[in-house]
């Protein structure tokens, strides 16, 4: 078994600078090709279930899906609830067999969202695993607008919440699909100054390769989420699988073609981040 928490992957990347990847599942068939990509690549792993994932399959089943994955390798492997809402919802991610929690508090006033969360913090250290928490909100591609970290705030969220590592919003959006943004360096260095934690980015996919590469290598950033452009390498093998013959109808054929493509991408994405041969 390989399965580890969150602390457990970040502080050697914080140490040695590096960034782990944050991968974002939808179900089995991607979980296990990023398990699989990790393995290849000698890399820690953190394997993601966000909101969408829980509407479609339920934590439970999550849990048990990514510990069996863990089992079957030996790199480390962290089961991680993405964008937990409430405490019953990460309390039952706990009770499911995850090794992190992730509670999102960004849309909540600052005392709120310390409060809140410094609960779900005690609650993951009391049963040994990491939490992460958010501050300053990161929006979303088309939809809500994005309210910037600030630094004095990620300070104080910081050092009375408790967390493991901290969700800032420094540029960086939840599904997009181009890499034209790039992050506020500047604003990185601001929040790097006033605090010591682990530093995370959501909405890596968004994030031009060369800067994730520079920020894992020179920077707290310790993990990237990467989501939206695998989910794309998915789609691309998914539809060519159906349209390479349209008479199939097997859906377990059909999935097995997204196998190799997905495994290939997410192995570009840990080698981006300096994570390869760092299991």
């Amino acid at each position: 078994m390989t399965l580890a928490t969150l602390s457990e992957v970040l502080q050697p990347a914080l140490r040695d600078g590096y960034a782990v990847p944050g991968l974002v599942c939808l179900g089995w068939e991607d979980m296990r090709a990023y398990a699989m990509a990790a393995q290849a690549e000698r890399a820690p792993v953190i394997l993601q279930a966000g909101p969408s994932c829980r509407e479609h399959t339920p934590l439970p089943i999550l849990g048990r899906m990514m510990r069996h994955l863990a089992a079957d390798v030996d790199v480390p492997v962290v089961a991680h609830l993405d964008h937990g809402y409430t405490y019953d919802e990460c309390r039952e991610a706990l009770d499911s067999g995850f090794t992190s929690l992730m509670f999102d508090g960004s849309r909540k006033p600052l005392a709120q969202n310390i409060a809140e969360t410094r609960a779900i913090a005690e609650m993951a250290h009391a049963a040994g695993i990491s939490c992460e928490g958010e501050i300053g909100f990161v929006g979303y591609s088309g939809g809500e607008a994005s309210a910037g970290t600030d630094p004095e705030e990620a300070a104080l969220f910081a050092r009375e919440s408790g967390v493991d590592a901290m969700a800032i919003s420094v540029g960086n959006v939840h599904l997009q699909q181009d890499r034209e943004g790039g992050l506020d360096e500047a604003r990185i260095r601001a929040i790097e100054a006033v605090t010591e934690v682990p530093l995370v980015i959501h909405g890596g996919s968004g994030v031009p390769m060369a800067q994730r590469a520079s920020l894992a290598a020179g920077s707290r950033i310790c993990k990237f989420n990467i989501g939206t452009e695998l989910r794309m390498a998915f789609g691309a093998a998914l539809r060519a699988a159906v349209e390479k013959d349209p008479a199939r109808f097997d859906r377990v054929q059909i999935l097995k073609e997204t196998h190799e493509p997905v495994m290939a991408a997410a192995r570009a994405v840990i080698k981006g981040l300096g994570a390869a041969g760092r299991a």
